[in-house]
This record gives structure tokens, C-alpha cells and sequence, in this order.
């Protein structure tokens, strides 16, 4: 596939002979971090030419705090003015919720392209991307929608506290890598990466915002843009890593690097950085690849970094540090001084005798009370016992003989003891239609609850029947055993699960269709397990866990999975 800037966008690249990440770029065009208004004529800094024509510039839209557009965007806050457009926080009132909007003239020298940057954008429905809802031209105005993230933090203020972890900056790299690499295979491309544009959520992702539109409304261009941005994704981990902008000048409050010495590796400009991913940042800006250590080949695409990322050994998350809880200290309360002044250091406090027994006619009176009381009580108790063991007495024999009995009766029907039985292997099963994850079976049983086997995400529900008589996996016991319980660990609850679990002949069945296998247990649930009892004792090698209806759930960012009908299992297993 030929490589394009911004789908269809065409605009020129004023950017000049600096990498476009060099540049720095103080406005967002986006919302979540608040900046400061600027002029609408003060974006020579950026080279973008904001004139709508020769010896003509565009105007700036008046508009204020409250404006409507399309009787449906109420305008809030104004986060940018630059180079003849606006950007605003703003109100969607038919579906209250906060949004971002971009508005510049219909007469703007680049209202054209953004619309088509927009429109572009919108198609690709990657959930790794800020989305964009709505591009509307009318009324002498062009304005983009797109989503507004309150809860996620632009990555500019996480590095204002200092580098990000290890594993913090591989899921950075990671992401963003893989985000970009989808784009561009749809010919999309960002130009703008910079760390204004990269956000973490508060669920620990990240997302990218502004693709192919920050571009278009800046009239940022490139004749290589896959290296652009694998550049960008290069100087993102490289201010990770460091806390320092991967050129001379400084930018979005990082400091650049000493002039006169070039680009050196993350590990020589900062102590204790991992090793792996400072040379994968070098690998990935404009350096020939080359390191103080290896000599690796350059990454010119973010396919390649991909790859590269593919390679390393995994970064793990720290653990978390044990916090010893604090040392005991006893209250003056507990120290039976509640109520007297603390004592002062060097003196002596007097010792307070104990209050005398009753010695009063009253005390001994009600001594001998509670005595006469205790001997009463006594005597009752004991001819209440000895009264119940002369009537007992006669029925010994005969209760001794029925306790004999029912003691033998219960070590008969003692339950056998349960247990596990080990998975050997998996396979997806399908009876109808497409295989819905088979790389993920695996995980199933990987004793890693985080992990997931997931299906697809399905209109209609929760029954799935008629467009597939259900979805699920056939698992390899190793050898025939006796089957009784099966757990399975869920992701998603709601209304409702339905699970079966069939006695099969093999791991791959032939034919594909449950008629040759026997049902033996069911179970329907609204939470997140689903214990499935065996009705009637079975012995077999191969089990089949079928899922025949599924829960509603909302969009689920961490799987890139859209709003339905879906369920994803965690853990699976079995007993005897």
C-alpha cells in the first residue's frame, strides 16, 4: 500500500528541514490538559500558513462561551485559538456527555482537508484512538467533534513528575507502536505525535488523539510519513525514559539535550534506564539505528517497531513494596490513667490503693444472699441431673443400638474426596460460522485469571441461537477420567450466561456437531463463575464447555471490544 499523509488530505509540508516531533507544539487542539488563549496570528512558530488566500487571511469565527453549533454542541471553554481556528470544550446536549470540537472558517486555506482528515479518521474505529464523532460544514463554519477523555492525563504532565517505569514506558512504546502501525495499514498517518498527543486513562491505556486532523489543521505534511511517526514514537520513549527532549531545543517542558554532542543513548543520559528499551528508542529515531553497544538495523515503519517490540523479553510491573504496619502504642486510657494528668518527668506519682471489700451490715448481708442463692441452685441442678439419668437409663441399650446403626450408615454415604483434573491441551469447537479467538484457548487454563479466551461481540442476544448454536472450547483431560464439577471463570456478568458441557469423542469432532457428543451438565448465571455439576456419573477423556447465551456488557477498551452481546473466559476447571 502506497503511503499517504492523511488519507486524502492534501497539504503542503511547511515544516522545513527539523523533525516535525522537534517542534514545540504548546497548544493541544484537543482537550484535556486547559492552555492558556492565544492570538489567532501567532502560529509562525509552527510554519502552518493559516491564510485563506494571496494577501487575504482567514477569520477567526467569533464565538464565546455558550455558543451552540447545530442546536446541539453548546461551546464551554475555549483550549486553543491559533492560526484561524479554535478549539473548545464543549456540551453535547442530545447525548450529554463532554466533547471536544475544532472550529475554523468555511473559507480557511485548509477548511477543506481537515473535514477529509476527519472523515478518514472517523472510518478506522480503533478504540486506541481518540475518536472523532462528527466533521458538519455549514453556516460558514467547519467544526470537528471528537471524544473528550476526562479522566485520562496527557503524557506532558506525567513526565513533569519525573521518567515513567520501565514497565510504564513498554506499554507506552507498545501501544502506541501497534496503534500506529494499524493506522498506517489503513493509510492514516498522524504527523503530530508528540506528547501533547498521547494520554494514559485512568484503566492504564493509552490512546492517541488527533490523527490525521492535528495534521491537516497545522498543514503538516511529509513525503515519508511512516518514519515521521516512527520518529515521534522514538522521541516518546526517549523523554520516557530520560525526562529529556531527544534534540537540541526544549520542548513541552522538557529540557533538550546538550548542544554540540548529537543524539546519545537514554542509558548515557540518565542512570538506571533499562537497557532493552533504550536502545529500541534509538533504533527508532533518526540515527542509522546505531548504538554504543549493538549495531541493529534501523525502524523506519511502525510495523518494524512492532517487530522489534516483539523480540524483547517482556517487562514485567514492579510488585508492590510490603508496608509494615506501625508499632503498638497503648493509650494512657489503656494504661488506667483515663482522667488523671500526665505525670511529669522525674517525679514519682503515688501509688492509689483499691477501695476496701463490703465490710458494712449492708456487704455482709448481701454476701450471704448470693451464698444462699448458690446452694439453692445447686441442689436444683443436681436432682435435675440425676432425674434425667434414671430416665434415660432404661433406654440405653436401645439407643446405643440405633447410634451403632447410624454411624454405619454415614461412613456408607461419606463422599468420596474431590479431585482436580489436570488440562492436557485445547481446541476451539465450532458447530456454525467462523472460529471466534483459537489463539487465546490456551489461556483458559494458564492459571492466569487476567487472561482470556474472549468471543466476538454479537447484535443480538443473549441467546445466540439462530445465527450460531453457541461458541466454546473441547479440552484434553490426557485420559478418561471420572468428570464431576466443572468451574468456569467469566469476565463479564449481567443477564445472563448459559453454559453446557458435552462428553466428546475427540479433540477435533468429526463431524462438527454436537449430535455426536452427549450433554451432560448446564448451568445459567448472572455473575462471573459458572459451576457446572455432571447430572449422572461419566467417564471421558474429552469435555466440551459450550456457551449457548451471552450477557450484554459496554464497550471494553483493555480487549478492543465494541458494546454487545459477549463473554470471555478466564479459567477453567475440572474435578473428579
Amino acid at each position: 500500500m502506497a503511503e499517504r499523509s492523511t488519507a486524502a488530505v492534501d497539504v503542503a509540508d511547511t515544516s522545513g528541514d527539523e523533525p516535525l516531533t522537534a517542534e514545540a507544539d504548546q497548544s493541544t487542539a484537543d482537550g484535556v490538559a486547559q492552555k492558556r488563549e492565544r492570538d489567532t496570528d501567532i502560529d509562525e512558530v509552527q510554519g502552518s500558513g493559516g491564510t485563506a488566500g494571496p494577501g487575504k487571511k482567514a477569520s477567526t469565527p467569533e464565538l464565546h462561551s455558550g455558543h451552540k453549533l447545530a442546536r446541539r454542541y453548546r461551546l464551554e471553554e475555549c483550549v486553543t485559538r491559533l492560526d484561524g481556528f479554535s478549539s473548545w470544550r464543549a456540551v453535547d446536549e442530545k447525548l450529554r456527555r463532554a466533547v471536544g470540537v475544532h472550529v475554523l472558517p468555511a473559507d480557511h486555506a485548509r477548511s477543506r482537508s481537515v473535514l477529509a482528515a476527519a472523515r478518514s479518521s472517523a472510518l478506522l474505529g480503533d478504540p486506541r484512538f481518540v475518536q472523532v464523532l462528527d466533521a458538519v460544514d455549514e453556516n460558514d463554519l467547519v467544526y470537528v467533534v471528537h471524544e473528550w477523555l476526562p479522566d485520562a492525563t496527557e503524557l506532558t504532565t506525567l513526565l513533569s513528575a519525573g521518567p515513567l517505569e520501565p514497565h510504564d514506558a513498554y506499554q507506552l512504546v507498545s501501544q502506541t507502536a501497534s496503534a500506529m502501525a494499524a493506522a498506517h495499514r489503513e493509510g492514516l498517518a498522524h504527523l503530530r505525535l508528540n506528547p501533547n498527543a498521547v494520554l494514559r486513562t485512568s484503566t492504564g491505556q493509552w490512546r492517541i488523539r488527533g490523527l490525521a486532523v492535528n495534521a491537516a489543521l497545522r498543514g503538516a505534511g511529509s513525503d515519508t510519513p511512516q518514519r515521521t511517526d516512527t520518529e515521534a514514537i522514538g522521541a516518546l520513549l526517549y523523554a520516557a525514559l530520560t525526562q529529556r527532549w531527544p534534540y537540541e531545543s526544549d520542548a513541552y517542558g522538557l529540557s533538550g539535550l546538550p548542544k554540540d554532542l548529537g543524539l546519545i543513548p537514554p542509558d548515557q543520559v540518565r542512570a538506571g534506564v533499562h537497557r532493552g528499551l533504550s536502545e529500541l528508542a534509538m533504533r527508532a529515531l533518526a540515527n542509522d539505528g546505531a548504538t554504543a553497544s549493538r549495531h541493529e538495523s534501523p525502524c523506519t515503519t511502525p510495523e518494524e517497531l512492532v517487530k522489534a517490540i516483539g523480540e524483547m523479553p517482556r517487562i514485567r510491573p514492579p510488585e508492590a513494596a510490603f508496608t509494615a504496619p506501625p508499632e503498638y502504642q497503648g493509650t494512657t486510657y489503656q494504661q488506667g490513667s483515663y482522667g488523671r494528668p500526665a505525670a511529669r518527668p522525674g517525679v514519682t506519682q503515688p501509688v492509689v490503693a483499691p477501695p476496701p471489700p463490703l465490710q458494712s451490715r449492708t456487704g455482709k448481708a448481701l454476701k450471704w444472699a448470693v451464698s444462699a442463692l448458690l446452694i439453692a441452685a445447686l441442689g436444683l441442678g443436681s436432682w435435675q441431673l440425676a432425674d434425667a439419668l434414671m430416665d434415660r437409663g432404661g433406654k440405653s441399650t436401645k439407643n446405643s443400638q440405633t447410634q451403632t446403626q447410624d454411624s454405619s450408615d454415614k461412613n456408607d454415604t461419606q463422599p468420596k474426596p474431590v479431585k482436580p483434573l489436570p488440562i492436557q491441551g485445547a481446541q476451539e469447537f465450532v458447530a456454525k460460522g467462523d472460529f471466534q479467538h483459537p489463539g487465546d484457548v490456551a489461556k483458559t487454563y494458564d492459571g492466569n485469571p487476567s487472561t482470556s479466551w474472549r468471543t466476538s461481540t454479537f447484535l443480538d442476544g443473549p441467546p445466540l441461537a439462530p445465527l450460531k448454536p453457541g461458541v466454546g472450547i473441547v479440552y484434553d483431560l490426557g485420559s478418561a477420567q471420572q468428570l464431576s464439577t466443572a468451574s468456569i471463570g467469566l469476565q463479564y456478568g449481567g443477564d445472563h450466561t448459559t453454559v453446557q458441557l458435552y462428553a466428546a469423542d475427540s479433540l477435533s469432532p468429526s463431524p462438527a456437531s454436537l449430535d455426536s457428543m452427549r450433554r451432560i451438565g448446564e448451568v445459567r448465571t448472572s455473575g462471573t463463575t459458572a459451576t457446572v455439576k455432571v447430572s449422572k456419573p461419566v467417564k471421558s477423556r474429552y469435555v466440551l464447555v459450550w456457551l449457548t447465551a451471552l450477557p450484554y456488557s459496554g464497550s471494553d477498551p483493555s480487549s478492543y471490544a465494541g458494546a454487545g452481546y459477549k463473554q470471555a473466559i478466564t479459567e477453567v476447571k475440572f474435578t473428579g
